[in-house]
C-alpha cells in the first residue's frame, strides 16, 4: 500500500512541474521577444516622431529617397523642400530620416 502513495504522490509533484514549464516557456519566449523586438523598436518610433515634430524652417535635412535639402515652408504634415536655388518640392514630415548639422548641404 504505501508503494502506491509514493507513486501517487510523485506522480502529482511531477505533473505541478510539468504545468509551470508549460507557464513558463511562454512567458520567457515572450519577455526574450519584447526585449529584442517591440521595446527597442518603439523607442525608435518615438525618437523619430520627436524629430519630425521638432523640425524648423531652415533646417537641413535627408528623407526617404536620399534627396538632401532644405526646409523652405512647413505645411501641417507636408514640408516644402529646397533642393537648390530653382527646385522646391514637397514631401511628408514622415519621409525626413535625418536632421543634418547646419552648413552640411554646402560643404558636399
Amino acid at each position: 500500500m504505501l508503494l502506491f502513495i509514493q507513486a501517487a504522490h510523485a506522480a502529482e509533484t511531477a505533473g505541478a512541474a510539468s504545468l509551470f514549464g508549460q507557464i513558463l516557456l511562454p512567458v520567457a519566449f515572450f519577455a526574450i521577444f519584447y526585449f529584442l523586438v517591440i521595446r527597442p523598436q518603439s523607442k525608435r518610433t518615438k525618437e523619430h516622431r520627436a524629430m519630425v515634430s521638432a523640425l524648423t524652417v531652415g533646417s537641413e535635412i535627408i528623407f526617404a529617397g536620399g534627396l538632401m535639402g532644405r526646409i523652405k515652408h512647413l505645411e501641417g504634415d507636408y514640408a516644402v523642400v529646397s533642393l537648390n536655388n530653382n527646385t522646391d518640392i514637397k514631401v511628408q514630415r514622415a519621409s525626413v530620416i535625418s536632421v543634418l548639422p547646419a552648413g552640411t548641404i554646402e560643404s558636399v
